[in-house]
């Protein structure tokens, strides 16, 4: 089994609403951070990764598609190690994707409970790519919206245009379904990961002090909440 389908869009550019799109268009199980959290080993396979031993299809077998963090970080790898996966690239307003990674995945609460994670999972976060970058930066709004800009101009410039879809999920099903050769489906398009409800459950994990056990149960739960959508 190989990847189909290959995320390069970085995380709150509505991966997860196109992670359960995709899911919805057969290419199922797709791959995310939820799901990455959620397994007994991912963190330690990424490591792999990170000590120069990658192995793409032991990270993403049983997957079919891929989008979010770390993937979106790998996506010329990626895209040399699957030839015939397309690529989609979500995109968002700059300030607007500053505003949400700011209040969730790279705020200060975040970087906190990264310090209290187990070792081996402290690590695969510290030296993931731009790590010292994003930690440095993630408040700085000039900064990372320059990032989120080179990051997308690359992708553009580094996957042939015919075999690339630059996609804001609010278009809904239309463009991805035409890129992809599928019928639109028969419902709307999903909406989810709003930025009000990953605040809260980042919020209420650093006040209660939930240790990583609890946040994988949490993933667990939301990986079979998005599956039934």
């Amino acid at each position: 089994m190989a990847l189909r389908v290959i995320g390069a869009g970085l995380g709150r550019t509505g991966t997860m609403s196109l992670k359960v799109a995709l899911e919805k268009l057969g290419f199922t199980p797709c791959y995310h951070m939820a799901e990455l959290v959620a397994s007994e080993d991912g963190h330690w396979r990424w490591l792999d990764v990170l000590n120069g031993k990658a192995s793409w299809d032991t990270i993403f077998e049983g997957f079919l598609a891929t989008t979010d963090y770390p993937a979106c970080n790998y996506w010329r790898e990626l895209a040399g190690h699957y030839p015939d996966a397309k690529v989609v690239l979500t995109v968002r307003d700059p300030d607007a994707w500053f505003d949400s990674v700011n209040a969730t995945i790279l705020s200060d609460t975040i970087f906190e409970l990264i310090k209290r994670a187990p070792p081996h999972v402290h690590e695969f976060f510290q030296r993931q790519k731009n790590a010292d970058f994003l930690e440095q930066n993630h408040n700085d709004r000039a900064a990372m919206t320059d990032y989120f800009r080179r990051h997308n101009r690359e992708v553009i410039e580094g996957i042939a245009a015919d075999r690339l879809l630059v996609y804001e999920v609010a278009q809904g099903w239309e463009p991805l379904c035409e890129f992809l050769g599928l019928p639109i489906p028969d419902e709307p398009f999903p909406r989810v990961n709003e930025r009000a409800e990953l605040e809260s459950i980042i919020e209420a994990d650093a006040a209660s002090g939930a240790d990583f056990a609890a946040t994988q149960e949490d993933a667990r739960q939301l990986v079979q909440k998005l599956r039934e959508i």
